[in-house]
């Protein structure tokens, strides 16, 4: 009986091993994306003390991060990642105090075009580094890109189509 034991464990010994050192995959619907944003409470507008953005900040952070997630994760490869830190958020549009009753309005003019500044790092399977760096987002020309892709009634459609933008620049695809 010792000698089957002994047997058995020179057998499994080197299955163990190798199931040790393989890379150990991502839980089934994971998404090879993630999205942090660094200091939010200091974003130019997001970080605002303005009443529409206290209170709509956390929805609209995590509506800019599912839609980078699930746009990001389409153009990637399989086995690849993508990490990305959003440092700032200026959306599209301002708040002008100086028009009567509409300081809580957000006025959308071409001298206010959206701004996002990130860093990432897209890396394959066995984590090297394949591609990073730091990114400051802007489009001037806002107001007729963004009009056609997203709904009118959508806040971060400008925002949106800047990042879209960029992701089809970086990584390709659709």
């Amino acid at each position: 009986m010792p000698s089957n034991r002994l047997i058995l464990c020179t057998l499994a010994l080197p299955w163990l091993a190798a199931c040790a050192s393989a890379p150990t995959a991502a839980p089934e619907g994971a998404s090879p994306v993630t999205v942090a944003f660094i200091a939010p409470d200091k974003f130019t507008d997001l970080g605002s003390s303005r009443p529409p953005m206290q209170t709509s900040r956390d929805a609209y952070l995590a509506e800019l991060r599912k839609f980078i997630v699930q746009d990001t994760a389409r153009r990637l490869p399989p086995g690849q990642r993508l990490d990305i830190e959003v440092t700032d958020v200026d959306m599209a549009g301002d708040f002008e105090p100086w028009r009567m009753r509409s300081e809580d309005v957000r006025v959308v003019r071409d001298i206010y075009p959206p701004r996002i500044d990130l860093r990432f790092k897209r890396t394959d399977a066995s984590g090297a580094v394949l591609q990073q760096g730091e990114r400051k987002l802007r489009d001037p020309a806002y107001l007729m890109t963004a009009a056609n892709r997203y709904a009118d009634n959508d806040p971060l459609r400008h925002e949106k189509a800047l990042l879209e933008t960029w992701m089809q620049k970086e990584f390709g695809g659709k």
